[in-house]
C-alpha cells in the first residue's frame, strides 16, 4: 500500500481530475520513498502487459477513471448509503479490525478487497482460470429462487436489494441470473439501464433497459471448480455468453471469505 498522506474527498477528486500530473508525481515520489512498494508494482507490472512502473502509472491516472478507498474499525451502518449519496465516483469501504494477543501480537481480520472478483479456490490439479481485471468487470450474477425470478425479474424488470462494490458500480451493464437448486443454472439476462440507491439500506436496485432474456442455461457443475452460487459475482458479458457450465463464468483463485493477518506489533 502506497501511503502518502490522506486527502479530503472532494479535493482528492478534484486533484484528480484537474492536475492528472501532479497526482503522478505524488505516486511516483511515494514509490521512490518506499523500495518495497516499487518492486511490488514493478512486479505487477511486468505480470500485466505494462512496459514499467511509469506506464502503470500512465494507464492509472490518465485512463482510468477516479475512485476511493475508505478503511475503517468499524462500520456504521448508513456509512455506505451516505457515501453513495454525497459522491459520484466510486467509493469502496474496507473494514479493518484490530485484536490483540495477551503476547503483544496484533490479529487483523477484514474482508478481502474485491473478493468478489478473487473467484473459487483453485485445485492444484488443474490450470487456474485467470482473475479478471477490475477494468474489465461489466456483468453481474445473483442468486435467486424461482419466485424471485418469476415476481421480480421477468415481471418487474429490475432487481433490487443489492450491494454492488463503488469501484465497478459504473461498469456494469448486464444483470444475469443464477436460480439455485433445483435449477442450478444461470437462466436470463437483462441489460442495465440504471443502478440507484435502494432506500436506506446502502444497497441498489438495478433498472433493465428492457425484459430479461434466456440464457443457456449455464449450469453448476457437480464436482467441478465453481461452487453454487450464494452471493454476487461479477464477470464479463464476454465470458457470460461464451460459457457452457459455471466454470467457465469465473475465475480461478485463491479462497474467498475473511482473512487475519498476524502482525508483532
Amino acid at each position: 500500500m502506497i501511503r502518502s498522506g490522506i486527502l479530503p474527498y472532494r479535493y482528492s477528486s478534484f486533484l484528480f481530475e484537474a492536475e492528472p500530473l501532479a497526482v503522478k508525481k505524488v505516486l511516483l515520489h511515494a514509490l521512490q520513498s518506499n523500495p518495497e512498494a516499487r518492486k511490488a508494482c514493478e512486479s505487477y507490472a511486468t505480470n500485466n502487459g505494462f512496459r514499467n512502473v511509469d506506464h502503470l502509472l500512465e494507464h492509472l491516472v490518465f485512463e482510468s477513471p477516479f475512485s476511493a478507498l475508505v478503511v475503517i474499525d468499524a462500520m456504521p451502518e448508513d456509512l455506505e448509503s451516505v457515501l453513495s449519496e454525497k459522491f459520484r465516483f466510486g467509493v469502496e469501504v474496507l473494514e479493518l479490525a484490530k485484536y490483540e494477543g495477551q503476547e503483544g501480537q496484533y490479529v487483523y481480520r477484514f474482508e478481502p478487497f474485491l473478493e468478489e472478483l478473487i473467484g473459487e479456490p483453485a485445485s492444484s490439479l488443474v490450470e487456474p482460470r485467470p482473475m479478471m481485471s477490475p477494468e474489465d468487470i461489466d456483468t453481474v450474477v445473483v442468486p435467486a429462487h424461482e419466485d424471485g425470478v418469476q415476481e421480480v425479474f421477468l415481471s418487474k424488470n429490475c432487481w433490487y436489494s443489492v450491494r454492488i462494490r463503488g469501484a465497478v458500480r459504473s461498469q456494469i451493464k448486464y444483470i444475469a441470473v443464477y436460480q439455485v437448486d433445483p435449477v442450478s443454472a444461470i437462466t436470463y439476462i437483462a441489460p442495465v439501464k440504471s443502478i440507484e440507491p435502494w432506500k436506506d439500506s446502502g444497497k441498489v436496485v438495478l433498472y433493465f433497459t428492457e425484459p430479461a432474456k434466456p440464457i443457456g442455461p449455464i449450469p453448476l457443475v457437480k464436482g467441478g471448480k465453481v461452487k453454487a452460487l450464494q452471493n454476487l459475482r461479477y464477470t464479463t458479458h464476454e465470458r457470460l455468453i461464451k460459457a457452457r457450465t459455471l466454470d467457465e463464468v469465473f475465475p480461478v483463485g485463491a479462497t474467498e471469505g475473511v482473512d487475519a493477518v498476524m502482525d508483532s506489533g
